[in-house]
């Protein structure tokens, strides 16, 4: 019997907790990875709340997926108040540390990177519905239609773990990218992110997953 290595998140929406729920379900069906992915997910944009709502003993690390929604002042202002949140959870007696996995601009993003490069800036986020109408080879009118649960899994369900590696590459070729073209890398509270976009460290997150359960990476 494979032993279980668990993982907690706060995510901002159902979008990625059901990306995160089939993950789970993914590795644990695999014969070829190591271990089973055990995780503890919650849809709650408040990281603190989350903290403080949660019972663990020992070190614990919580990962936060969320969106950088737009460089507009109030979402500007929501972002750096949600590293702020995350930050002061370190602090409340639980021994917990959070990791940011943040999508710029959108979590549709790094649904993408499943299936192809996207390595355009966007000027808005219901931009993203072509690049996903055409990497998926549906034909969605609208953002809200892609994001219907039954529409969003049956995405899910044309995706495998060789395409999650395969996003895990193309997100880190997307940052190396950022390095390279001497864009800034903005701090606060102890959290390293771009402001240009396309940018996104959930496939860090996702990578520590893989990593964590031992899936090879020739999955087929």
């Amino acid at each position: 019997m494979r032993l279980s290595r668990q993982f907690f998140f706060s995510v901002e929406g159902e979008t990625e907790m059901w990306y995160l729920q089939w993950l789970s379900r993914s590795i644990n069906a695999s014969e070829r990875a190591t271990f089973k992915a055990s995780f503890d997910c919650k849809i709650e944009k408040d990281p603190l709340s989350r903290a403080k709502g949660m019972s663990v003993l020992g070190k614990t690390i919580v990962s936060h997926i969320f969106d950088r929604e737009s460089e507009e002042l109030v979402h500007v202002q929501q972002f750096s108040t949600t590293l702020e949140r995350m930050k002061k959870a370190q602090y409340i007696g639980k021994a917990i540390t959070y990791k940011l996995g943040y999508s710029n601009f959108a979590f549709d993003l790094w649904m993408i990177l499943h299936k192809a490069d996207c390595n355009r800036a966007l000027n808005y986020r219901h931009q993203y519905l072509e690049p996903i109408n055409r990497a998926f080879n549906e034909q969605f009118p609208s953002m809200k239609e892609y994001k219907k649960e039954d529409n969003f899994k049956r995405l899910l369900g044309k995706l495998t773990l060789a395409d999650v590696w395969v996003a895990v590459d193309r997100a880190e070729r997307i940052m190396e990218r950022n390095r390279e073209n001497g864009f800034p890398l903005q701090r606060h509270c102890g959290y390293e992110y771009y402001t240009v976009n396309p940018a996104l460290s959930v496939g860090e997150i996702v990578k520590n997953i893989l990593e964590g359960c031992d899936v090879p990476r020739d999955f087929n």
